[in-house]
């Protein structure tokens, strides 16, 4: 079961360094957090890099200390530089020009997302693009929405990705107790591809359908 709650407690780690790009912010979070974590997954945390600050922000969900849309402060992931930096980004109007016009040209296709994710005031931003933009659109409702959209599908296709990389490698028993924790965003997103996303859906329950129990783990 240790390695188990490794898994589960990397995973939860890297939502929370992710809630700036992650669409429902704290209220979702929060939720997998208190559903998905345990005393052992907490012992887990502490040994990883900024663990510590998650396991506190658990405790306090758990407790009832910290609301389920909320949390404290001093617990932000990176000291709270994205939600601090949110109200204040400005680029250039030319760029917010270019960045609005290749948000309303977006087609819901991988060659549209590839298109712009290339325009050059997106690959201005590096890889903080996403968080970069929505400071920058912070005050604009509609866009914000739209970007969204965007987002949402970049997440797809990574997704997609991710899931082709998984059926074509060998499986091994640490890549399904990963595939289980895993398992919500495949069921969130590969349903978005129709029956081919379906398909590959079932091939990936299919693996974790074959996971040990956990007396075997544990033996």
């Amino acid at each position: 079961m240790k390695a188990k709650a490794s898994v589960v407690a990397q995973k939860l780690l890297n939502l929370y360094r992710q809630a700036h790009v992650i669409e429902g912010g704290w209220p979702v979070l929060n939720q997998i957090f208190v559903n998905e974590s345990s005393d052992e997954i907490l012992k887990e945390l502490q040994d990883l890099p900024t663990g510590k600050l998650l396991a506190e922000h658990i405790k306090n969900l758990k407790s009832g200390e910290t609301p389920m849309d909320s949390i404290a402060r001093e617990l932000l992931p990176y000291g709270g530089a994205f939600a601090e930096k949110a109200p204040h980004a400005q680029i250039a109007e030319s760029d917010m020009q270019e960045l609005i016009a290749a948000i309303n040209a977006f087609t819901p296709t991988q060659q549209g997302l590839e298109t712009f994710i290339a325009t050059p005031v997106i690959q201005s931003f590096g890889q903080e693009w996403m968080p970069a933009i929505q400071s920058v659109l912070a005050n604009d409702t509609d866009m914000l929405d739209k970007f969204s959209q965007i987002v949402r599908m970049w997440n797809a296709y990574k997704i997609w990705m991710d899931a082709k990389e998984i059926i074509n490698q060998p499986i091994n028993d640490r890549t399904r107790a990963q595939l289980q924790v895993d398992m919500p965003e495949f069921e969130t997103y590969l349903p978005m591809f129709g029956e081919e996303g379906a398909k590959l859906l079932r091939r990936l329950h299919t693996l974790t359908s074959s996971l040990p129990s956990s007396d075997s783990t544990n033996n």
